[in-house]
């Protein structure tokens, strides 16, 4: 996805987190983020579902409550994100970076965490299972 359009879309989701009549949520599902610069983004309760964000820096993103549901994480930069909540069943956190990440009941259930660094996250709450 080209950055003018990802643009508009975080441009769009921002307005409709603050109740504005012109905002829209940010459905990026199955998009190719691969590599991109989300740092910072705030893509709370976005649908992110299926989407390619390997290797993509989303340091200090706040993805509380977005649903990331078998979404490729794999080798991405989560540090210090806020992922309060998200739905990340059946995702690839494969070599991911979360450290200080925040998980507070996230559901990662079924999800790949092989080689991430899960140093000082924060993961009470959160479904480890499978």
């Amino acid at each position: 996805m080209d950055k003018e359009k990802l643009q508009i879309i975080l441009d769009d989701h921002k307005k409709w987190l603050s109740n504005e009549k012109e905002g829209k949520k940010a459905v990026l599902s199955r998009a190719d983020l691969s590599v991109a610069d989300l740092r910072e983004a705030n893509l709370s309760g976005a649908d992110l579902s299926a989407t390619d964000l390997r290797g993509a820096n989303l340091s200090g993103a706040n993805l509380s409550g977005a649903v990331l549901l078998v979404a490729d994480l794999s080798r991405a930069d989560l540090s210090g994100a806020d992922l309060s909540v998200a739905d990340l069943r059946g995702a690839n956190l494969s070599g991911a970076n979360l450290s200080g990440a925040v998980l507070l009941v996230a559901d990662l259930s079924r999800a790949d965490l092989s080689g991430a660094d899960l140093s000082v996250a924060d993961l009470r709450g959160a479904n480890l299972s499978g």
